[in-house]
């Protein structure tokens, strides 16, 4: 018996400490190596930086284990304790709670949607991406293409491929291609309300739709619509926001509904409440 419970507390450690050389390493190797040194790295470079920061990373914690009088072991209880108070609660919740699951929370658990980055290789796919009947989602491809099929017709989605897919409606993903298909995939809860029908699918091409000048700009702030903003049963909107060189937003924001921010192309500034925070291409924020 006690070899048994060393072996569940040592397998536990080993799980925990490998996942936290991953992380060190994909930060090293991401967020510092290709972000300030090499932008233009290749995949093989960066792996080659990850195993090596994991050795390093390694040999400094086992320099700081050594240390009798470190506190590291004390810091990572508090640590552990403000996550389980954080977490713990929404867990338990998610057990008898279906909404909770579907929220996906992330950030002191206010998130009610979630936005995936998704690849599928060539073949790839799923007939049942979708296992929860009250989600709706977003498609939208950017590298690639993509088959979806609902209702007995099938749609090909190519770079700037748009897909509302509506709560209940059962549909199938392929890649039939022979190149790695990349899609966003954006997931909500959808809210019901008397008197009013769900959405019908909707599936259309960013390259079809005439973006939409905002007031004020010139024509330099522009955003394509793929929903009319007067339907009242859309209860989420998935919008491109193109802005000119040296374009600004002219007036002060103030939010009353969640936001997902993805950039698509190029780099900006943006203003969050008294502090100024880049968003540049690949870089995910919520609002």
């Amino acid at each position: 018996m006690a070899g048994v419970i060393t072996a569940a507390i040592l397998s536990a450690i080993m799980s925990t400490i490998d996942s936290q050389l991953l992380v060190c390493s994909s930060v090293i190797s991401e967020d510092f190596y290709r972000t300030f040194l090499r932008p233009h790295a290749s995949s093989s470079e960066l792996v080659t930086v990850s195993r090596l920061a994991v050795v390093g990373v390694a040999l400094i914690s086992l320099v700081i284990a050594m240390d009798r009088e470190s506190r590291v072991l004390d810091l990572v209880s508090y640590a552990w304790a403000g996550f389980g108070a954080a977490f713990g609660p929404v867990i338990l919740l998610s057990l008898f709670m279906r909404s909770m699951t579907i929220s996906r929370p992330l950030s002191g658990f206010s998130e009610t949607f979630s936005q995936y980055i998704m690849e599928v290789q060539p073949g790839g796919g799923s007939d049942q991406p979708e296992t929860d009947t009250d989600a709706e989602g977003v498609l939208f491809v950017v590298d690639g293409s993509i088959a979806i099929s609902f209702n007995g017709k099938k749609y090909d989605l190519t770079e700037g491929g748009y897909a509302y897919l509506p709560a209940g409606l059962i549909w199938k993903l392929r890649n039939e291609t022979d190149k790695v298909a990349k899609f966003h995939w954006i997931r909500k809860s959808y809210q019901y309300v008397d008197g009013l029908d769900k959405p019908e699918p909707i599936v259309t091409n960013a390259k079809d739709i005439e973006p939409t000048p905002m007031p004020d700009t010139d024509g330099n702030w522009t955003t394509t619509r793929f929903v009319d903003p007067a339907d009242i049963r859309h209860d989420m909107h998935v919008t491109i926001v193109t802005l000119q060189p040296g374009a600004v937003i002219p007036f002060c924001e103030t939010h009353v509904m969640e936001h997902g921010l993805y950039v698509l192309n190029g780099k900006a500034v943006y203003r969050l409440n008294q502090d100024w925070v880049e968003v540049e291409l690949c870089k995910i924020s919520q609002l």
